[in-house]
C-alpha cells in the first residue's frame, strides 16, 4: 500500500480469532478488494458467522481472496463459497498461493480470474511420495488444491531431501526456490543461513537454493501442489503420514472436539515410532440432541453459535458443565476414526483444557511444542488414555 498508494485496513489476528465476523465485516464495510488468510480462517468463518450476521454482509467487492500459509483444503473452499454466495462472494475470487517471508513473499500463484485448480490423488500412493491421479470421490482418495506456477524470474525445483537429486514430475519432494526475491540469509545466524539458503543439487551443482522445508509436487503443466511440512511428516511402519490429515479426522470424530485445536505427532517407544494425538475438548460441551420442535432446534443452534463467538474463554471446568463429556467415548471415537481412515493405532490420546494447546500468535498449532510438552508432562491435561488404561 505504501508503494502503490492505495488504502489498507489492518486487523490484529487476535481480533479475528475472537470473532471471525469482524474480518468479513471490514471487507464489506470498507469495500476491500484483496484480502486473505490461512485455510483455517475461512473454516472458522463457515463455523462461526451466524445467519443474522450473514445478512449484513456484501462481499461482491472481494476480487482476490488469497489463501496460503498452510495446505489449502478443497472442502473448505467449497463450504465457504456455498455459505457466502448469497453475500456476493464468487468462487473465482479464491487465490490459492504459496509464499514465504524468506522469499519476500510470493513464490507461486494462479490466475485471479479463474477458479482454483483441483487434483484428486490416491492416498496410498501419496504416502509413498508419488502422485497418482484418480477420479473424485474414489475410496482412499484426497483432493489437493493447486498453488499456481512460478513467475517474476523465480525457479522452483522439487528435490529428494535425502539424495538432493531433482524429482520427476508428479513425485513428492522438498520444495527448493531460487530467484532475486529470495533473501540472503538470517540476521546474525551464519550457520542456519548456510543450511537453509545454500542448497545445491547433488549431480549438477545448480544453486544456491532456498530449502523451504515444505513438501509438494509439480504436475507436467508446472502447477505446484503443497502436501505438508518435511519436519512434520510422520514415518510409521515405513509409510508417510501427514499430521494435518490425521488432525482433521480427529476433530470430525466427536462434537466435543474443537476444530483446529489438535496436534498429531510421533514419539519413539522401544525403538518404534508411535502416534500421539492431543486435542482440546469443549469446556461446555452438550450433545446437540435432535428436536421435533423446529423453533426449539433453531434456538439451540443460535445459543450454540453465540457461545462459540465469546471473546474470551475462561477455560475448561468440569464442575461447570451442564452435561459432562464422556471422555472415554471421545477417546473411543478418535481411536476408531484414525484406524478406519489412516490404518494407524493411536499410542496415546490426550484431551486438553481449552486455550492451552501451544499455538503461534496467528493461531497455528505448534506440533513440535506439543510433542515437547507431552514428553515433559507439562500439558494442561483434562483426560488421557495413558492414565485411564
Amino acid at each position: 500500500p505504501l508503494y502503490g498508494g492505495f488504502p489498507v485496513t489492518l486487523m490484529s489476528p487476535v481480533d479475528f480469532l475472537q470473532k471471525p465476523y469482524r474480518w468479513l465485516q471490514a471487507i464489506s464495510r470498507h469495500r476491500i478488494t484483496s484480502s486473505g488468510g490461512p485455510n483455517f480462517a475461512y473454516d472458522l468463518c463457515c463455523q462461526k458467522v451466524s445467519d443474522e450476521q450473514l445478512a449484513t454482509l456484501d462481499l461482491s467487492c472481494w476480487e482476490v481472496a488469497f489463501t496460503g500459509a498452510e495446505p489449502v483444503r478443497a472442502e473448505t473452499l467449497d463450504k465457504f463459497a456455498e455459505k457466502f454466495a448469497p453475500c456476493g462472494f464468487r468462487r473465482e475470487a479464491f487465490y490459492p498461493c504459496y509464499g514465504m517471508a524468506e522469499a519476500t513473499l510470493l513464490i507461486t500463484g494462479g490466475d485471479s480470474t479463474q477458479a482454483p485448480v483441483l487434483q484428486t490423488v490416491d492416498e496410498d500412493a501419496l504416502a509413498e511420495n508419488r502422485m497418482v491421479a484418480v477420479a473424485a470421490g474414489q475410496a482412499r482418495s484426497r483432493t489437493l488444491v493447486g498453488c499456481g506456477r512460478t513467475g517474476l524470474g523465480q525457479q522452483i525445483v522439487i528435490v529428494d531431501p535425502q539424495t538432493r537429486l531433482e524429482c520427476r514430475a508428479n513425485q513428492v519432494g522438498e520444495i527448493w526456490v531460487s530467484g532475486q526475491s529470495v533473501t540472503q540469509g538470517y540476521w546474525n545466524q551464519p550457520d542456519k543461513s548456510r543450511e537453509t539458503f545454500g542448497a545445491y543439487l547433488a549431480n549438477s551443482q545448480a544453486g544456491p537454493f532456498l530449502r523451504t522445508g515444505d513438501l509438494g509436487f509439480r504436475r507436467e503443466d508446472g502447477q505446484l501442489f503443497v502436501t505438508g511440512r518435511l519436519k512434520d511428516v510422520m514415518i510409521i511402519r515405513g509409510r508417510n503420514h501427514y499430521p494435518q490429515d490425521i488432525e482433521l479426522t480427529v476433530e470430525q470424530s466427536h462434537q466435543a472436539l474443537i476444530p483446529y485445536r489438535s496436534a498429531a505427532f510421533s514419539v519413539t517407544v522401544d525403538g518404534e515410532e508411535k502416534l500421539v494425538v492431543v486435542a482440546e475438548v469443549e469446556r461446555r460441551y452438550r450433545e446437540r440432541r435432535q428436536s421435533t420442535d423446529n423453533n426449539s432446534a433453531q434456538e439451540d443452534r443460535r445459543k450454540y453459535d453465540d457461545r462459540r463467538q465469546e471473546n474470551a474463554d475462561p477455560g475448561f471446568e468440569i464442575e461447570e458443565l451442564p452435561d459432562k463429556p464422556d471422555f472415554k467415548a471421545v477417546l473411543a471415537n478418535i481411536l476408531q476414526a484414525v484406524t478406519v481412515h489412516h490404518g494407524l493405532q493411536v499410542y496415546a490420546t490426550v484431551l486438553l483444557r481449552v486455550g492451552t494447546i501451544p499455538k503461534t500468535s496467528s493461531g497455528k498449532i505448534q506440533r513440535y511444542a506439543c510433542r515437547q510438552g507431552f514428553l515433559a508432562g507439562n500439558l494442561t491435561v483434562v483426560f488421557s488414555s495413558l492414565k485411564s488404561s
